[in-house]
């Protein structure tokens, strides 16, 4: 079977795409995985949640956590968990954009720009990062989709799609206000908001949206706003002009740089092109219609310009990740000066995206991983959390013998490192802090026992974890280097709480 084509374009098969995501995913993950002792911080993070099914953790909201609950089930917690997720949930998300893009333009060209697209960090190197960011990429690109044929065909069926994946987005990370916001410019832009039929397709999304995020809402409510004043620690900071400007100019900077790939992809094939001759009078760009152009720019172009319209009134700081959703359309951008031979330019960019995918792939993971082991670089994919967990679970075997080790009081990297090692039902007490650990019974909790660790070496320990580990019945120090004899020493304060007598009995 054949994907539709127009008289100039060739059709696709329909295996060509799936074959290239499932090659993206097994790529990165693959590498990754492979050379990587831990997962990212973000990852890791998300390994300790998936212990409950929550309506909320203290930084964020849940949905990433539940889509990796059920696979800790599957696979345990190991560290390559989290970078399969990761890459998944983008290979996804690159889907949902290449059938937007069929909305307006042919399977083949649509696909080029897709292929571009897919070798930006967010799609690439950080596409491994499983975080909320990189979990949102895919609803946010099916929202989008379905918000296109909410408005160019009018049918509810499109509108209610979008409450529901708007829904789905604002559960995974709040920042999809801000591709809400770019959605109402292009309506206001187009006058849509004079049409009955928009406003009755709007408020069906939005009914459907509040009946998908209230439960979240209430438990908002109930945890005292918990993530909405992690976000304020993390963005709030007074600065005068000249600082905001700096702000502004280093957060362009950095995504210039993670979406660099895509313009050496499209530099090298206008390049390959230019010296065979394959160029033609007008654009991709000419055969897109006026709606489509001013669709592409507003809500292509949208979030990246509020988003720096209201740091530069605000003084917010800016962290460059908090981009990755905003350049989903990037990659349609090419059309603008893109002509020629539809097939050769689809042939050529799949040769140059496959190269720059292999390279960068290869580099990255070889750079983090065993070239940061030699130098002894304390990056967190040389962390030594399987050396770390033997010592640790030898220490619990050595004075708690015939019970197993169930609970690790620590801050959430440490603490994860030593649990995943043990065994995937091992839970981490974070920060011996109960409503950072939903997860635990704060009657039972200790029960069983529980080992308390913290680096003597980090600026901040928490003030609960020092008290807790001060009723232990066997306390020390180990030492270990992060990776090789190059690498710094972590001093690593340990206690063992003991179990209790209900914890005996039940045994």
């Amino acid at each position: 079977m054949r994907l539709g084509a127009s008289a100039n374009d060739p059709a696709l098969p329909v295996w060509l795409l799936p074959a290239l995501l499932c090659g993206m995913v097994l790529l990165w993950a693959g590498l990754v995985g492979v050379t990587h002792q831990a997962p990212d911080l973000d990852g890791m993070e998300e390994l300790v949640w998936a212990s409950s099914f929550e309506w909320g953790y203290y930084k964020h909201p849940p949905l990433p956590t539940w889509f990796l609950y059920p696979l800790t089930w599957l696979f345990g917690k190991p560290v390559w968990l989290p970078f399969l997720a990761a890459q998944v949930l983008t290979a996804l998300a690159l889907w949902f954009i290449w059938r937007l893009g069929c909305e307006w333009t042919t399977p083949a060209r649509s696909l080029i720009a897709v292929l571009a697209l897919s070798t930006t960090a967010y799609f690439s190197m950080r596409g491994t990062i499983y975080n909320h960011n990189t979990a949102q990429l895919w609803s946010v690109a099916a929202a989008t989709w379905f918000y296109y044929r909410a408005l160019k065909y009018e049918r509810l069926s499109s509108w209610l799609a979008l409450g529901l994946l708007v829904g789905l987005a604002f559960l995974t990370k709040y920042s999809v206000v801000v591709q809400l916001a770019a959605f109402a410019l292009f309506a206001l832009r187009q006058g849509y908001w004079r049409r009955p039929s928009f406003w009755k397709g709007a408020c069906l999304a939005a009914v459907l949206f509040l009946l998908v995020v209230t439960p979240h809402l209430i438990w908002l409510v109930q945890s005292d706003f918990a993530p909405l004043a992690y976000l304020e620690s993390r963005s709030a900071e007074d600065m005068g002009l000249g600082k905001r400007l700096a702000e502004i100019w280093g957060f362009l900077s950095d995504q210039l740089a993670r979406n660099s790939p895509l313009l050496v992809a499209w530099l090298a094939l206008a390049w390959w092109n230019r010296r065979t001759g394959n160029r033609s009078a007008n654009s991709y760009a000419h055969d897109l219609a006026d709606w489509d152009k001013s669709f592409l720019l507003w809500v292509g172009l949208g979030p990246l310009g509020l988003t720096v319209l209201v740091a530069l009134l605000t003084g917010s700081v800016l962290a460059a990740s908090w981009a990755t959703t905003f350049f989903i359309l990037y990659g349609f951008f090419i059309f603008w000066w893109l002509s020629g031979d539809v097939r050769l330019n689809l042939r050529r960019m799949l040769v140059l995206v496959v190269g720059l995918h292999v390279l960068m792939a290869v580099a990255y993971s070889v750079a983090r991983g065993p070239v940061a082991y030699q130098l002894g670089r304390d990056s967190r994919p040389t962390f030594p959390g399987p050396q770390l967990a033997a010592q640790m679970h030898a220490l619990w075997q050595e004075h708690v013998p015939g019970t197993p080790l169930r609970l690790v009081a620590a801050e959430t990297w440490l603490g994860g490192n030593i649990a995943v090692h043990v065994s995937p039902q091992t839970q981490v007490f974070i920060d011996a802090n109960f409503q950072k650990s939903p997860w635990l019974d704060p009657a039972t909790t200790l029960e069983c026992g529980a080992l308390v660790v913290y680096d003597n070496n980090e600026d901040f320990v928490a003030e609960d974890l020092i008290l807790l580990r001060g009723h232990s019945a066997w306390s020390g120090v180990v030492q270990q280097r992060w990776s090789s004899e190059k690498s710094p020493m972590l001093e690593i304060a340990w206690g063992i709480l003991p179990p209790t007598e209900r914890c005996l009995v039940a045994q």
